[in-house]
């Protein structure tokens, strides 16, 4: 995944440790940090290695570690030129190299695990700079231009006198990237242009010229009082110059170089296979995101037994409610449905805010290990909405898109908070940031494999929790299991047996009660970001296999609590990690944390 994507992804998710890998404390019972006194040589070298890697990182990056272990960007934004992205390339290669030279059998179990998670970060930075990746900046679903501007004020003049130190650097960061997607453009390597069509409409929206419609304005109109009126005065005074000056024309430049030149000259196939060496590529993206030696072939096999796995479950719940009719025609009722309609964006987000709170009131009987850390629940934001995913989730906030109700059901938003908020992903973040004892590089790693599948798994867990509560809310996480399952299908179809675009909507909206527009918007993102779309399901049914395994070892003593704790406490980590992890779960007898309490 190139910088510019990766860069936009961690932004919004508030997971700037993500740069420029593909979330950070309660301990990791088994892999606990050794004592010094008893650390092997293998684990003092590995150490050393890693943590040299995380200090040449944030300097790299101008990164800079925030109170709580998160990171933040700087006063500056990273080179993204050839010659920049060559050169960690071959950093990568280097430490890659001297960690084959650890013994791994040396390794503490701490340690082990700590290996294999730095092995994977380097291999797919390696990984995606033999396919210059960076020569594509940007897909359909995300971009470096977006969520550079944050979403709330800041909270100190430092953090301001950075930010517009950021806006000053946009024009050069924007030109590197354009320069990028010109040499991808060259040699065919550039985004489907079905996929961008109205994309430039998320550019637009930074080019106007009043600087207080501009969202990089948005941060400066509710200054935190803890900042001097004097201070504020500046700092304002600063900010509008940088927008006038060089966010303005930054965004006007990289406008009319998508409607002038990248647009018309993208390609019109639709496959990584049409790449060049596309099929090595898209084995390597498929490896990348689901962290398993799956190839196209055999997950395309796993989704259809999926699809009609899920299928035999949506027809019991249509038997339920008495509806006589196909699946595609029990869909199309429910899109057309009124009462599954929100009157307004607050609406959708009340409804998605109850779900939260009523997960909070059960937590307890499902995990031993609470986060003290906060997310809100926010709007996804205007400039992307039309072309954005129904939600998304992160440290600090999950996001839920109120752009066009009638495509945004209710009866979905159950299933989608649990995956974005809580016990999904901005949950998972939380307590993967406050594990004592992690190494700095692992604190907001993250795996798509790993953390997609827990999301999913958690829209799972839902049904034990009781939080879906009409055969309507059922059948809305049933259409988003069944969602998942089709994207092991459509990924592998289009990318590797060369479906074209209609075929792959039609298969999306005859088996999902996904809106047409919902269903467009998907399709898009998988044919524009070959791999990532099957990391979800495979992770989900590794995470389900284990747990199936775990309850029939253990029997009694298997705690559902202590199995939910172990995986979390573990960080985000490649899913052949995870098993490791709880065979080692098992053969102790099912035992939870330590200092967590498990009544």
């Amino acid at each position: 995944m190139g910088l510019g994507r990766v860069l936009a992804a961690a932004l919004l998710a508030g997971n700037l440790a993500a740069l420029p890998l593909t979330g950070a404390a309660a301990q990791e019972p088994g892999v606990a940090a050794t004592d010094e006194s008893a650390a092997t040589a293998a684990d003092t070298a590995l150490q050393a290695l890693y943590e040299e890697y995380w200090d040449w990182r944030s300097e790299e990056f101008g990164l800079i570690e925030e109170a709580n272990g998160s990171m933040a960007l700087g006063a500056g934004l990273p080179s993204v030129t050839p010659e920049a992205q060559t050169r960690r390339a071959a950093y990568y290669q280097d430490l890659l190299a001297r960690l084959s030279g650890i013994d791994m059998a040396a390794l503490s179990p701490a340690e082990r695990t700590n290996a294999i998670v730095f092995r994977t970060i380097l291999e797919e930075q390696v990984g995606d700079a033999r396919y210059r990746e960076w020569e594509m900046p940007f897909d359909s679903d995300s971009s470096f231009w977006t969520y550079l501007n944050p979403r709330a004020p800041y909270a100190s003049a430092e953090e301001y006198e950075r930010y517009i130190a950021r806006m000053r650097q946009v024009p050069r960061y924007f030109a590197e990237h354009i320069e990028n997607a010109r040499a991808g453009l060259a040699r065919g390597f550039s985004v489907p242009r079905v996929t961008l069509e109205g994309r430039d409409a998320s550019i637009e929206s930074y080019t106007g010229a009043e600087v207080e419609q501009n969202p990089f304005w948005d941060a400066f109109e509710a200054m935190p009082q803890s900042i001097a009126e004097a201070e504020r005065d500046r700092l304002r005074a600063e900010g509008r110059a940088a927008i006038e000056e060089a966010v303005i024309p930054a965004y006007r430049d990289l406008l009319s170089f998508m409607r002038e030149e990248y647009l018309p000259a993208t390609r019109t196939s639709l496959g990584a296979r049409e790449f060049p060496d596309g099929e090595a590529y898209y084995r390597q993206q498929l490896k990348q995101y689901t962290t398993l030696d799956l190839g196209p072939e055999e997950i395309h096999e796993i989704g259809l037994r999926e699809v009609a796995r899920i299928e035999r479950e949506m027809q019991a719940v249509m038997d339920e409610v008495g509806f006589e009719g196909t699946l595609p025609e029990f869909t199309a009722a429910l899109r057309s449905d009124p009462q599954f309609i929100a009157e307004d964006g607050d609406e959708l987000m009340g409804v998605s805010a109850y779900v939260a709170k009523r997960v909070d009131g059960v937590l307890d009987d499902y995990f031993g290990f609470l986060p003290r850390h906060r997310f809100t629940i926010r709007p996804v934001p205007e400039a992307i909405a039309p072309f954005y995913t129904a939600g998304r989730g992160g440290l600090e906030s999950c996001l839920m898109n109120t752009h066009d109700l009638p495509s945004r059901p209710l009866y979905n938003i159950p299933a989608l908070t649990l995956h974005e908020c809580v016990p999904g992903h901005s949950f998972q973040a939380s307590v993967a940031l406050e594990r004592e004892g992690a190494p700095r590089f692992r604190r907001q790693t993250y795996f798509s494999g790993f953390g997609e599948g827990w999301g999913l798994y958690t829209e799972y867990l839902g049904e034990e929790m009781g939080i879906y509560r009409t055969p309507y809310e059922r059948f809305g996480k049933l259409s988003y299991e069944m969602w998942r399952a089709v994207r092991l299908v459509i990924d592998t179809g289009i990318h590797h047996y060369g479906w074209d675009r209609q075929r792959a909507v039609d298969y999306l909206a005859d088996r999902t009660a996904l809106s047409e527009h919902e269903v467009g918007t998907e399709v898009d993102r998988y044919i524009s970001w070959p791999g990532q779309a099957t990391a979800y399901k495979l992770g989900e049914m590794t995470i389900r296999r284990l747990r199936r395994e775990a309850e029939a070892e253990l029997g009694e003593e298997f705690d559902i609590r202590k199995f939910h704790d172990v995986i979390l406490a573990l960080g985000s980590v490649p899913l052949p990690a995870l098993e490791t992890r709880i065979e080692d779960f098992i053969a102790s007898g099912g035992e939870g944390l330590p200092n967590v309490t498990y009544e």
